[in-house]
């Protein structure tokens, strides 16, 4: 059985780690390349940087934030947030990064997806989804969306088929964020996770809600998580990453040594 994965995610806005509750109302969390400098050494097995508001402001990614947080690790490091083209990815791979995340542009260009998939493989290629829930008139689930620039536009495609499509383009991971669940501690969306785990054959990666080791087992067994990414938990010292990795071993679940 595949072990599964914990990240630690930086969302980084203006150069400094930010977090907030639905991706709003944001304050500051510290210093990126010290926080994953720290994430590591606690036993995270991967990083994500996001750059939460480039795509907003139109400006590429802060490139010297990325060089400084990748000299810290020895871990996995993924960066995201104004990636627009070819030539974006491949500057953000020589400040360091070993995965480009994709969320604006991969919508408004799905080629793109592509093009980094084939240059740089696809393993180096993730699609982050952030996704919404949609409500019928009787107040009950209606499906997923997925909406692009911080959580600021609609853009009326389902999650689950987008994933899909991701996928066939040369995606190889999606990051899924719950944006109703996004800082609220209230655990992780596991049926918006279960519906694009099971739509797809490449990883998932849940997102959105973390708030104890319970939400963490909850999420890879029932919402078929291949990875989970949290924030909050862990910049604010809620709880050890090697402490929770055993919680979740003891659940069953298979981890990577945390050592």
């Amino acid at each position: 059985m595949l072990t599964k994965r914990i990240i630690a995610c930086l969302d980084v806005d203006a150069g400094r780690v930010v977090k907030g509750v639905r991706f709003l109302n944001l304050k500051d969390a510290g210093d990126p390349a010290e926080l994953a400098s720290a994430h590591s050494e606690a036993g995270a097995d991967e990083v994500v940087l996001l750059d939460i508001t480039a795509t907003h402001e139109k400006r590429n990614t802060l490139l010297e934030t990325v060089r400084r947080t990748a000299r810290q690790l020895f871990i996995p490091f993924t960066v995201g947030g104004g990636v627009r083209t070819l030539e974006d990815a491949g500057a953000i791979f020589d400040a360091g990064a070993d995965k480009i995340s994709m969320n604006s542009a991969a919508i408004a260009n799905p080629s793109l997806i592509t093009e980094i998939a084939n240059r740089f493989g696809s393993q180096a290629a993730i699609v982050a989804i952030d996704a919404k829930r949609n409500y019928n008139d009787n107040g009950k689930t209606d499906g997923f969306e997925a909406w692009v620039q911080g959580g600021r536009k609609q853009t009326g495609h389902d999650a689950v088929t987008w994933a899909r499509q991701a996928e066939d383009r040369g995606a190889g991971e999606i990051l899924l964020t719950s944006m109703d669940r996004d800082g609220t501690g209230q655990g992780f969306d596991c049926a918006l996770t279960k519906a694009v785990a099971d739509a797809v054959r490449i990883p998932v990666i849940a997102s959105g809600g973390a708030g104890s080791a319970q939400h963490f087992t909850e999420v890879f067994q029932h919402g078929h998580a291949d990875a989970a990414l949290a924030a909050s938990i862990f910049h604010f010292g809620l709880r050890s990453i090697s402490e929770l990795k055993q919680q979740l071993q003891n659940a069953g679940i298979p981890m990577r040594c945390a050592c």
